[in-house]
């Protein structure tokens, strides 16, 4: 795909630093876990397998657009002294919690190559991560997890006129972007996936007699 088509889904990184996070307990504030993380459970048929739609979208390959010729012609173009995929400038929107420090990760540096991973659109997920929280809404909420289908800044840090490829004419159509990267957790599964996984566990024991 093009840089400037990939450009346009790109949502940020390092949001953290330009609003402040929902509630969190103070003394073990929220931090950066990583899309496989997110995935032992999001990858599942049942919850709806947002890891996968999320690897063959176009957030997951917003660092490989660092590498294009497109990318490499506008650094060019704008004077830069090192390459797209080196630049910080880049990277804070190419990549999650580029930059951060160690106090702001779960474990290790998440891998840049991931580009915008789940915790760019949910902000860091340590304390909501668990599936008891994360089968209730209102829990993962109240944990830290942010909302960017009811909150336009959360995607709006960095797509903005700050991009290299903004349409100012087109600008940033929000709920549109939010319907091209759409990742829904079934109706029949939303709120109550760990009474889903109990029942069908059961069931298969049930079955196995």
């Amino acid at each position: 795909m093009k840089w400037n088509k990939l450009v346009a889904v790109t949502a940020m990184a390092l949001f953290c630093w330009v609003t402040a996070q929902p509630a969190a307990a103070a003394d073990k504030p929220n931090t950066y876990i990583g899309a496989k993380k997110c995935g032992k459970c999001h990858k599942k048929e049942l919850i709806g397998d947002q890891l996968g739609v999320w690897k063959e979208g176009s957030h997951a390959k917003t660092f490989e657009v660092l590498l294009s010729e497109d990318a490499l012609a506008i650094a060019k173009e704008r004077g830069m002294t090192e390459a797209p995929s080196e630049s910080g400038d880049c990277l804070k929107c190419h990549a999650t919690a580029y930059g951060l420090t160690a106090d702001q990760l779960a474990k290790d540096p998440l891998d840049v190559k991931d580009g915008v991973q789940c915790e760019s659109c949910h902000g860091p997920g340590s304390n909501y991560k668990k599936k008891s929280t994360m089968s209730d809404r209102d829990k993962s909420v109240a944990a830290g997890m942010w909302e960017p289908g009811k909150d336009e800044k959360v995607c709006t840090v960095c797509h903005n006129d700050e991009s290299p490829t903004w349409d100012a004419e087109k600008g940033f159509d929000h709920e549109k972007r939010m319907e091209d990267i759409a990742h829904p957790i079934p109706e029949d599964v939303k709120g109550r996936y760990v009474e889903e996984v109990k029942l069908r566990k059961a069931a298969d024991k049930a079955g196995e007699k």
